[in-house]
């Protein structure tokens, strides 16, 4: 009964790391950029969310579409800003990495100076109830959020294996130079792409909100992490890969703590990635891709 209740709480932790690490999966597929200021877009989600549901006393609908919609537009800056003129110039990898470390910087102290370093309450932003499921009590918090998890997840495919602008996604993903010879503007792509990541985290700041109900200019950071390691350990680059990474280390991370080893748990999380990558390199779901020289 405990180690089944243990598997719930880590599938709606391990929901939560799906959908930020799906946000760096789609960067990555795209741009093969590790965008580490992608863990505090959620800290950006979560503080518009209290924004508009705590201090403007907006219904939860429009605390969340407000949430979704400045993330995305928050993402699409970073990308215009930050990134672009190096994508474009084919820098090296080592300056994103360190230009992505400076954004997240600046996202976490811009927050500090607005909101100071106090945790703010964001109470009430789900439904908390228990829900009978047999001899199991689930919340109604972690039900949502696996549900939401998922269908998020599968919109996300068929956005990019059956609409026009995922196809312009793969073909970009592919082959960036061949896609833009067929009229595809991998400037638009990109942007899009930035938008829907950011647009993910946004969410999934919702959700952790309401599962943890404090929030910080530095929550991100931890998170952003766990997320990319989901990312890494399912196949970055992988948006079923993501998924499953994300839930995995969260099952492993609940389990951990039942057993009494809370002071571990990040070693552990970590231990499992050092593991899995020993085996398998690129992943669960991750592809070998092999370069001529």
């Amino acid at each position: 009964m405990d180690f089944l209740t243990q598997i719930i709480n880590g599938l709606g932790q391990g929901s939560i790391y799906a959908l930020v690490a799906l946000g760096y999966s789609m960067v990555y597929g795209i741009t093969q950029l590790i965008n580490f200021a992608h863990g505090d877009i959620i800290m950006v989600g979560a503080y518009t969310t209290y924004v508009m549901l705590i201090m403007a006393g907006t219904p939860l609908w429009a605390a969340i579409l407000a949430a979704v919609l400045f993330c995305a537009v928050v993402g699409v800056i970073i990308e215009q800003v930050a990134y672009q003129r190096l994508l474009n110039k084919n820098a090296p990898r080592i300056s994103l990495l360190i230009t992505a470390i400076g954004v997240s910087m600046l996202l976490q102290n811009l927050y500090q100076l607005i909101f100071k370093s106090d945790a703010k309450s964001v109470s009430n932003v789900l439904p908390s109830f228990p829900i009978p499921v047999g001899p199991l009590e689930i919340s109604s918090v972690t039900l949502i959020t696996i549900v939401t998890s998922v269908l998020v997840m599968l919109l996300l495919q068929i956005l990019v294996k059956k609409t026009r602008i995922g196809k312009a996604m793969r073909a970009t993903s592919e082959d960036a130079g061949a896609a833009k010879l067929m009229g595809i503007s991998s400037r638009n792509t990109i942007a899009f792409t930035f938008a829907i990541g950011s647009g993910l985290a946004a969410i999934g700041a919702v959700l952790y909100c309401g599962a943890y109900p404090q929030i910080t200019p530095y929550m991100g950071s931890m998170l952003g992490l766990k997320a990319f390691v989901a990312a890494v350990l399912g196949g970055i680059g992988s948006i079923p890969g993501a998924m499953i990474g994300g839930i995995l280390i969260g099952v492993a991370e609940s389990l951990t703590k039942a057993l009494g080893w809370s002071q571990i748990t990040d070693a552990v999380v970590f231990g499992i990635l050092i593991l899995v990558l020993l085996v398998k390199p690129a992943g669960l779901l991750g592809r070998n891709i092999k370069e001529k020289v």
